[in-house]
């Protein structure tokens, strides 16, 4: 590889320039990179262009677009958009690789990777793996979305409820509960991620005890027009806390009308969302909860995901640039 290849991050006035790259060199036209809405959303924060790039002598060869957790100086980081030029698979992999040197991230990881891909991320010592999912049937007699052969509800219990946070002010009011779990969100993240998503609407819940904020969760109910689905897609806290969340989660798969509750969840043992009340769905499993809802598509579907950290490393759906609806690019 020759001497004069640069490894650096991106300057503002270069977001023109990366996105002619990635729409000459990736195979179709990103709506994350090609709508601006998305591509401010994630990649522009202030005077920062969250992109890192790979040139040698003035040329591009890879760029790695990530998304920051929070807004600390050295923020734990995913990655988004990673392109190489044809026949530069290697520099793509150098870049990759001095992510975690060039942003100053304790944690790299990425929502969503190709399963054919892992071994890349292996290649570098850094952990890839298969994305857990969970879920809680609503037990009905019947059900129109999900294809249930096991109709098994696990027991639930807990002592805290959850309650509404209706506003970023009422999130700042209400402080980050401790955790152990990486990334490590902020408050500026959860307030944007939460309030500030473009085409889609949050329902922010706190748990708390004795005015101490032990948890957040976060769900949104999609409604494919025959049933109903409850999909949590992130929670910050302590282990411990979720199972003291089962009963308040129970009531409100019931009082959304939701066929089930489900959960996409990499970090927490499953023993532990067994104890909150969720199965495990495996690959081998009989029951079909489809994930794509508008329209259904009777199936399941699998995420994986890559970390250079995994101890104490925790991923939900809406982590990176996940749970997002799918728009087009003209």
């Amino acid at each position: 590889m020759s001497g004069s290849l640069t490894l650096r991050l991106a300057r503002p006035e270069e977001a023109g320039r990366v996105v002619e790259f990635i729409n000459a060199n990736f195979d179709w036209k990103l709506p994350l990179v090609n709508l601006p809405e998305y591509f401010s959303f994630y990649y522009q924060g202030g005077n920062q262009l969250q992109y890192a790039l790979a040139e040698e002598d003035g040329k591009l060869l890879a760029v790695a677009g990530y998304i920051r957790a929070s807004q600390d100086p050295s923020p734990d980081i995913w990655v988004s958009v990673w392109v190489a030029k044809k026949g530069h698979n290697g520099v793509g992999l150098d870049l990759m690789d001095a992510l975690p040197r060039l942003t100053g991230a304790s944690v790299v990881a990425c929502n969503n990777i190709r399963p054919k891909t892992m071994a890349f991320y292996r290649f570098l010592g850094w952990h890839a793996d298969r994305v857990p999912h969970f879920y809680r049937l609503s037990g009905q007699e019947k059900y129109t979305l999900a294809r249930v052969e096991d109709a098994t509800v696990l027991p639930v219990s807990g002592d805290l409820v959850l309650e509404p946070v209706e506003s970023p002010e009422a999130l700042a009011a209400l402080g980050l509960p401790e955790t152990p779990h990486t990334p490590k969100k902020d408050l500026w993240y959860l307030s944007r991620r939460y309030f500030a998503f473009p085409h889609l609407t949050y329902d922010v819940y706190c748990a708390r005890q004795n005015d101490e904020t032990l948890a957040y969760l976060v769900a949104r109910v999609v409604d494919s027009g025959c049933g109903k689905v409850l999909r949590i897609v992130d929670y910050i806290g302590k282990d411990e806390t979720l199972p003291r969340l089962g009963r308040a989660i129970d009531q409100l798969l019931h009082q959304t009308g939701a066929e089930y509750a489900e959960c996409y969840c990499a970090g927490i043992p499953a023993q532990v969302f067994a104890a909150a009340g969720f199965s495990e769905r495996k690959e081998d499993s009989p029951n079909i909860l489809p994930n794509y809802l508008t329209p259904p598509l009777f199936e399941n579907t699998e995420y994986y995901y890559f970390t250079n950290r995994p101890e104490q490393f925790v991923l939900f759906k809406a982590d990176g640039d996940q749970d997002r609806p799918n728009l087009t690019v003209d």
